[in-house]
């Protein structure tokens, strides 16, 4: 049976910069990559589409969904558009039982998400907790749906300011051999152009913490990406 993984993401580019790397990893080792949009980013993420005339938040709206259909398509991912409105984004009980849903009929491996914290986007807290939501609803057998879900791991992606997130990476990720996939992914987002430069340099920065952090002396990573764990990891061996 395949292996299937699942992405909340509050606006549309947050999975291409955050875990572009990660999905296309995954995708290339065989499994199914599932991202669930809550927004499109029309209002907060989109400033350089109202540099144009006639632009309205319902036109940012379309472009930015073509754009993030797109960049799912480089990366090889399923993409669920939730339909929400972004700063501030507002969640309801029809977006959380969908994305329940969502969780049912692929049974993850693992979700990946925003991090519990970000004073400076409360959107992404939001989504964080909207995640956990969804994941506690998709475990719950008193709820209609398909089989329920285990206990998948949660991990938060890199936000944009990870001094002011409380975030602290416990797991880095080799993203080298896809980084060009990646890169492809955020070069769909022409909304947000002025990332694509600033991620590169958080992926040779992920990677250069990587190289510190493995066995040997060998070369290692070039790119990474770095996650935070929400729950502990049952092992059998250290």
């Amino acid at each position: 049976m395949q292996k299937e993984f699942v992405v909340i993401s509050a606006h549309v580019g947050d999975f291409v910069w955050r875990c572009g790397g990660a999905i296309a990893l995954h995708v290339a080792a065989g499994y199914k990559a599932t991202i669930v949009c809550l927004s499109y980013g029309e209002r907060g993420e989109s400033a350089r589409l109202y540099e144009e005339p006639g632009m309205t938040a319902e036109k940012a709206r379309a472009r930015r969904r073509a754009e993030a259909e797109a960049a799912a398509d480089v990366l090889g991912a399923t993409i669920v558009f939730l339909d929400g409105s972004d700063y501030m984004l507002r969640v309801n009980d029809e977006m959380l039982h969908k994305t329940a849903a969502v969780l049912r009929e692929t049974q993850p491996e693992f979700i990946l998400t925003h991090p519990a914290a970000d004073p400076s986007n409360l959107d992404h807290v939001t989504t964080f907790n909207f995640a956990l939501e969804a994941r506690m609803v998709a475990q719950a057998h008193g709820h209609p749906g398909g089989a329920v879900i285990g206990a998948p791991q949660v991990y938060s992606f890199e936000p944009h300011q990870s001094e002011l997130c409380l975030f602290k990476p416990d797991t880095l990720l080799d993203i080298t051999s896809v980084w060009e996939v990646k890169r492809k992914a955020m070069e769909c987002l022409a909304g947000q152009k002025a990332l694509w430069d600033y991620y590169e340099r958080v992926g040779l920065q992920r990677g250069a913490v990587s190289r510190r952090r493995q066995k040997g002396k060998a070369t290692g990573p070039i790119y990474g990406e770095a996650f935070q764990s929400v729950f502990p990891a049952r092992v059998d061996l250290l």
